[in-house]
Protein backbone atom coordinates (compact mmCIF):
# COMPACT_ATOMS: atom_id res chain seq x y z
CA UNK A 1 0.00 0.00 0.00
CA UNK A 2 1.25 3.44 -0.90
CA UNK A 3 0.02 6.63 0.69
CA UNK A 4 -0.72 9.17 -1.99
CA UNK A 5 0.01 12.88 -1.82
CA UNK A 6 -3.74 13.40 -1.85
CA UNK A 7 -4.11 11.20 1.23
CA UNK A 8 -1.24 12.85 3.10
CA UNK A 9 -2.62 16.32 2.36
CA UNK A 10 -6.11 15.28 3.44
CA UNK A 11 -4.83 13.95 6.77
CA UNK A 12 -2.71 17.09 7.25
CA UNK A 13 -5.69 19.36 6.50
CA UNK A 14 -7.98 17.41 8.83
CA UNK A 15 -5.36 17.58 11.58
CA UNK A 16 -5.16 21.35 11.09
CA UNK A 17 -8.95 21.53 11.24
CA UNK A 18 -9.03 19.49 14.45
CA UNK A 19 -6.31 21.62 16.05
CA UNK A 20 -7.69 25.01 15.01
CA UNK A 21 -11.43 24.38 14.81
CA UNK A 22 -12.16 24.33 18.53
CA UNK A 23 -13.44 27.92 18.46
CA UNK A 24 -15.48 27.63 15.28
CA UNK A 25 -15.20 27.09 11.53
CA UNK A 26 -11.78 27.20 9.87
CA UNK A 27 -11.42 28.59 6.36
CA UNK A 28 -9.60 26.73 3.63
CA UNK A 29 -7.51 29.88 3.18
CA UNK A 30 -6.28 29.50 6.78
CA UNK A 31 -5.47 25.81 6.28
CA UNK A 32 -3.74 26.66 3.00
CA UNK A 33 -1.59 29.27 4.74
CA UNK A 34 -0.85 27.07 7.77
CA UNK A 35 0.04 23.94 5.79
CA UNK A 36 1.36 25.29 2.48
CA UNK A 37 -1.27 23.42 0.45
CA UNK A 38 -2.80 25.22 -2.51
CA UNK A 39 -6.32 26.52 -1.99
CA UNK A 40 -7.63 24.88 -5.17
CA UNK A 41 -6.25 21.50 -4.07
CA UNK A 42 -7.89 21.89 -0.64
CA UNK A 43 -11.21 22.70 -2.33
CA UNK A 44 -11.03 19.38 -4.20
CA UNK A 45 -10.11 17.46 -1.05
CA UNK A 46 -12.82 19.07 1.06
CA UNK A 47 -15.46 18.33 -1.57
CA UNK A 48 -14.67 14.63 -1.08
CA UNK A 49 -14.41 14.95 2.72
CA UNK A 50 -17.80 16.69 2.74
CA UNK A 51 -19.35 13.97 0.52
CA UNK A 52 -18.14 11.34 3.01
CA UNK A 53 -19.62 13.40 5.88
CA UNK A 54 -16.30 13.96 7.63
CA UNK A 55 -16.61 17.77 7.51
CA UNK A 56 -19.44 20.25 7.32
CA UNK A 57 -19.24 23.57 5.53
CA UNK A 58 -20.69 26.83 6.77
CA UNK A 59 -21.28 29.68 4.35
CA UNK A 60 -21.07 33.39 4.84
CA UNK A 61 -19.02 35.66 7.07
CA UNK A 62 -17.37 33.64 9.78
CA UNK A 63 -17.91 30.50 7.71
CA UNK A 64 -15.53 27.72 6.93
CA UNK A 65 -15.32 24.04 7.80
CA UNK A 66 -15.85 22.06 10.98
CA UNK A 67 -15.45 18.39 11.74
CA UNK A 68 -18.77 16.60 11.18
CA UNK A 69 -18.08 14.27 14.14
CA UNK A 70 -15.87 14.33 17.19
CA UNK A 71 -12.15 13.88 16.41
CA UNK A 72 -12.22 10.65 18.41
CA UNK A 73 -14.81 9.23 16.01
CA UNK A 74 -12.86 9.90 12.79
CA UNK A 75 -10.02 7.53 11.92
CA UNK A 76 -7.07 8.14 9.65
CA UNK A 77 -8.45 5.31 7.48
CA UNK A 78 -11.76 7.24 7.19
CA UNK A 79 -9.88 10.27 5.86
CA UNK A 80 -7.74 8.28 3.43
CA UNK A 81 -10.76 6.33 2.26
CA UNK A 82 -12.62 9.57 1.52
CA UNK A 83 -9.98 10.85 -0.90
CA UNK A 84 -8.38 7.60 -2.15
CA UNK A 85 -9.70 4.15 -2.90
CA UNK A 86 -8.67 2.65 0.40
CA UNK A 87 -10.84 0.03 2.00
CA UNK A 88 -10.34 -3.20 3.82
CA UNK A 89 -10.96 -6.15 1.55
CA UNK A 90 -12.66 -9.28 2.82
CA UNK A 91 -9.92 -11.92 2.87
CA UNK A 92 -12.47 -14.72 2.81
CA UNK A 93 -13.27 -13.75 -0.77
CA UNK A 94 -9.62 -14.23 -1.74
CA UNK A 95 -8.63 -17.64 -2.91
CA UNK A 96 -5.39 -18.79 -4.40
CA UNK A 97 -7.37 -20.06 -7.38
CA UNK A 98 -8.74 -16.60 -8.16
CA UNK A 99 -5.66 -14.58 -7.33
CA UNK A 100 -2.26 -15.92 -8.23
CA UNK A 101 0.72 -16.29 -5.96
CA UNK A 102 1.74 -13.41 -3.80
CA UNK A 103 -1.40 -11.34 -4.41
CA UNK A 104 -3.07 -12.97 -1.41
CA UNK A 105 -0.07 -12.03 0.74
CA UNK A 106 -0.15 -8.42 -0.50
CA UNK A 107 -3.87 -8.15 0.14
CA UNK A 108 -3.38 -9.41 3.69
CA UNK A 109 -0.60 -6.86 4.21
CA UNK A 110 -2.84 -4.08 2.86
CA UNK A 111 -5.57 -5.20 5.25
CA UNK A 112 -3.17 -5.02 8.19
CA UNK A 113 -2.12 -1.50 7.21
CA UNK A 114 -5.78 -0.53 6.89
CA UNK A 115 -6.58 -2.05 10.31
CA UNK A 116 -3.70 -0.08 11.85
CA UNK A 117 -4.79 3.22 10.26
CA UNK A 118 -8.36 2.46 11.28
CA UNK A 119 -7.19 2.19 14.90
CA UNK A 120 -5.75 5.74 14.93
CA UNK A 121 -8.27 8.51 15.43
CA UNK A 122 -7.89 12.15 14.56
CA UNK A 123 -7.94 12.83 18.32
CA UNK A 124 -4.94 10.48 18.73
CA UNK A 125 -3.09 12.40 16.02
CA UNK A 126 -3.93 15.75 17.67
CA UNK A 127 -2.64 14.47 21.02
CA UNK A 128 0.56 13.23 19.38
CA UNK A 129 0.98 16.58 17.60
CA UNK A 130 0.59 18.46 20.90
CA UNK A 131 3.06 16.14 22.66
CA UNK A 132 5.58 16.72 19.85
CA UNK A 133 5.11 20.50 20.11
CA UNK A 134 5.72 20.41 23.88
CA UNK A 135 8.77 18.20 23.46
CA UNK A 136 10.27 20.58 20.91
CA UNK A 137 9.64 23.54 23.26
CA UNK A 138 11.28 21.85 26.24
CA UNK A 139 14.07 20.10 24.35
CA UNK A 140 15.24 16.50 24.09
CA UNK A 141 14.32 14.15 26.87
CA UNK A 142 11.06 15.93 27.69
CA UNK A 143 8.63 13.53 29.33
CA UNK A 144 4.93 14.29 29.62
CA UNK A 145 4.02 14.01 33.30
CA UNK A 146 1.23 11.67 34.30
CA UNK A 147 -1.67 13.68 35.68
Amino acid sequence: MRLSTKGRYAVTAMLDLALNGTEGPVTLADISENQGISLSYLEQLFARLRQQKLVTGMRGPGGGYCLARQAGEITIADILGAVDDMARRDESSLSTGEIRGSMVMWQRLSNRVYDYLNSITLADAVEHQEDEAQASLFGPGFQKSAA
